[in-house]
């Protein structure tokens, strides 16, 4: 599918996410800090036990995302320095490219119904 978010055309494929092939992205905003790091990777091993799960620490966070849009993955999770402090994830969804800050406690249970459902 195409579209145009602010002003740029973008392509995507719209896979249900029951269906896609990778159903997660896991991106630290910065790959320097190794708190953040650290963080990602631990958030990323726990979705990795249900999903096929991609984490990308390469270029700017708004090219890490059109990247995963052009491979069908439904959600993209980016752990960024206010994580440390409120223990909370920015969740972006690939259809409406809306981004939600939810807890991580909450993350694997809007995941798991936006995915499978339940």
């Amino acid at each position: 599918a195409e579209d145009e978010v602010g002003g740029e055309k973008r392509t995507f494929l719209r896979f249900s996410p029951a269906i896609a092939p990778i159903k997660v992205a896991v991106f630290p905003l910065v790959k320097n800090n190794e708190e953040v790091m650290a963080k990602a990777r631990e958030i990323f091993g726990k979705l990795q036990r249900r999903y096929n799960v991609a984490f990308d620490t390469a270029g700017a966070i708004g090219r890490r995302y059109r990247r995963m849009d052009e491979a069908g993955t439904p959600f993209c999770v980016t752990v960024d320095f206010d994580t440390l402090e409120d223990d909370a994830v920015t969740v972006r969804d690939r259809d409406s490219t809306e981004q939600v800050r939810m807890p991580i406690a909450e993350l694997y249970n809007h995941l798991g119904q936006a995915i499978d459902g339940f």
